[in-house]
């Protein structure tokens, strides 16, 4: 759809001959005569860009930018004035004018900087729509489960994430840390600033501080160019260190007084520079037996342990698995176009009963596999790789009731271990396992289920 310019002058000359102008590149223009009748019709439907003379009857040009700008905010406007009047275009563009263009209007000028501004209009509304989908991405939302563990890092999360502390997130890999520091970053005050994630264990010795840090040219072999360090790159936004055990100790020192300090050295100047950086880092070991060997310093360990959390495993929250894979099966059937509404019920067993090594990371692994190879409705477990297949086929006997028995018993135990982490609250577990009271009720009846 071509984009929407209209024109206000009180001049007829000037509105055809920019109209015709316009309309030869492809815009669709509209005319006003004066100031309120282009304010008429902005509020009657929407414009990309008002070009405007700001001497005009009824309204002068100044007032229809001001009432733009509250009615259309959208709307990018340019000012035409006379050359001795750029004291009043100067006073347009501190209230809102995007450019002004002098008179007699070079035409060629004209679609220069309206073609700059509505491109520089859509790459706005692009990056906004980038911004919401990022941060939705990463909202609390999509943080899956309702396991008690689940809730704990949650609350965690919400509260840490108001604050500016530095946070240390521990767990296994694959449990989702980055996620973790991701979410706090995007639901922080620090939301509109950068996110940067730098892997400490994946940069070679040699260039780590130069990666941090940035340097300038010259200041060794292959310094080409001046660099922009990661912590300049994150200036105002979070900086996520990510395996920061892998650091090496030498630079742990530098590290330290950066964040202290709030100020970094470039390598090869003498001139620090001030960083205004939130530190988030994640550890999938116990740091304070990395101190204890003195493979960590112990200053930076409690510089960066203000907050820690720590992120169970999927051991810690088996309750999550149905959640969790109804979650992955959803996006990757979106993603590759399959009409696909679930998995089959000796598949939801067979993931509740494997030894997650990889964590959250190689359940979603396995759920995407799956869902590439899944031809029918339900994903089945000849869909999964042969670990899964032998693992739930190998405690059950020729017994055709065998499979009905174990699903009532994996039902009885699942509802059974909720009830007790809720001490028997009926509500509270009904609301963890996504069930009705009633229903819980009779399912607790049916499979005679005990209250100490």
């Amino acid at each position: 759809m071509a984009d929407r310019i209209l024109i206000a002058d009180d001049e007829e000359i000037i509105r055809d001959s920019l109209s015709f102008v316009l309309r030869k590149e492809g815009y669709t223009v509209v005319e006003a005569i004066h100031g309120k009748d282009a304010y008429d019709k902005i509020c009657a439907e929407p414009f990309d860009a008002l070009i405007t003379d700001l001497e005009m009857p009824v309204m002068k040009g100044i007032e229809l930018l001001q009432r733009v700008s509250q009615t259309s905010p959208q709307t990018v406007v340019v000012v035409i004035t006379a050359y001795g009047s750029l004291e009043t275009a100067i006073a347009a563009l501190r209230a809102g004018a995007s450019d002004y263009i002098l008179k007699p209007i070079e035409f060629d000028e004209l679609l220069i900087k309206v073609r700059r501004l509505l491109e520089h209009k859509r790459l706005t509304i692009e990056n906004q729509i980038l911004r919401r989908e990022v941060q939705r991405d990463y909202d609390f939302s999509n943080l899956i489960g309702t396991s008690p563990a689940m809730k704990r890092v949650l609350q965690t999360i919400q509260t840490v994430a108001a604050s500016t502390s530095t946070v240390l997130i521990s767990g296994k890999s694959g449990t989702g840390k980055e996620l973790v520091a991701r979410a706090i970053h995007f639901n922080s005050s620090r939301k509109d600033r950068p996110f940067i994630a730098v892997n400490c264990g994946a940069i070679p010795e040699t260039l780590i501080e130069s990666e941090l840090f940035g340097h300038k040219r010259g200041s060794f072999t292959g310094a080409v160019a001046d660099k922009v360090g990661y912590f300049k790159a994150a200036d105002g936004g979070t900086l996520f260190l990510d395996e920061v055990s892998e650091m090496p100790l030498q630079l742990q020192v530098r590290l330290l007084r950066a964040i202290e300090q709030k100020e970094i050295l470039p390598v090869g100047t003498s001139l620090p520079l001030a960083v205004d950086v939130r530190i988030l880092a994640s550890t999938n070991r116990i740091l304070r037996k990395e101190v204890e060997t003195g493979r960590f310093r112990e200053d930076l360990f409690y510089r960066l342990n203000v907050v820690e959390l720590q992120l169970p495993t999927l051991a810690e929250r088996r309750e999550d698995i149905p959640q969790l894979v109804e979650y992955f099966v959803t996006r990757y059937r979106q993603e590759m176009g399959k009409n696909i509404k679930g998995v089959d019920n000796e598949v939801m067993r067979a993931f509740m009963h494997h030894e997650w090594r990889g964590e959250v990371r190689e359940l979603e692994n396995a759920v995407e596999r799956a869902v590439i190879f899944c031809s029918g409705e339900f994903i089945m477990l000849n869909d999964l790789p042969e670990i899964f297949v032998s693992g739930a086929t190998h405690d059950v006997s020729s017994d055709p009731r065998s499979f009905q028995h174990a699903q009532r018993e994996f039902e009885r135990n699942f509802i059974l271990n909720c009830l007790q982490q809720h001490s028997f609250d009926k509500e509270k577990t009904a609301q963890t396992i996504g069930m009705s009271v009633p229903t819980l009720y009779r399912r607790i009846k049916e499979l005679g289920i005990q209250q100490p």
